[in-house]
C-alpha cells in the first residue's frame, strides 16, 4: 500500500466508524455500544484472516478511536440539552 493511500485512509476510517457509532448513538440511544463493539474488530479479522499486518491493525485502531470519538461527542451532547430522536 502506497503511502499516500494510507494518509487518506486514516482520515476516512475515523469519519466512517465515527459516522456509524453517530448513528447507532442516536437510533440505540446507547452511548458506549459502538466503542465497546469495535473492539472486537481485530478479533473477527484476526478470525477471518488468520494474520493482521500493521496497516490492518492501524486501520482498525483508527476506525476503533472513530468509534469512541463518536461516544464523547454523544454524551458531551446529551449532557448539554440536546436530545437525539
Amino acid at each position: 500500500m502506497y503511502w499516500i493511500q494510507i494518509l487518506i485512509a486514516i482520515p476516512l476510517f475515523l469519519v466512517l466508524f465515527f459516522s456509524i457509532g453517530f448513528i447507532l448513538n442516536m437510533i440505540l440511544k446507547t452511548t458506549w455500544l459502538p466503542g465497546w463493539l469495535s473492539l472486537l474488530m481485530p478479533v473477527i479479522g484476526w478470525l477471518y484472516l488468520g494474520r493482521l499486518t500493521w496497516l490492518d491493525l492501524l486501520m482498525m485502531a483508527v476506525g476503533i478511536l472513530g468509534a469512541w470519538i463518536s461516544g464523547w461527542v454523544m454524551r458531551y451532547l446529551r449532557t448539554h440539552g440536546y436530545q437525539m430522536f
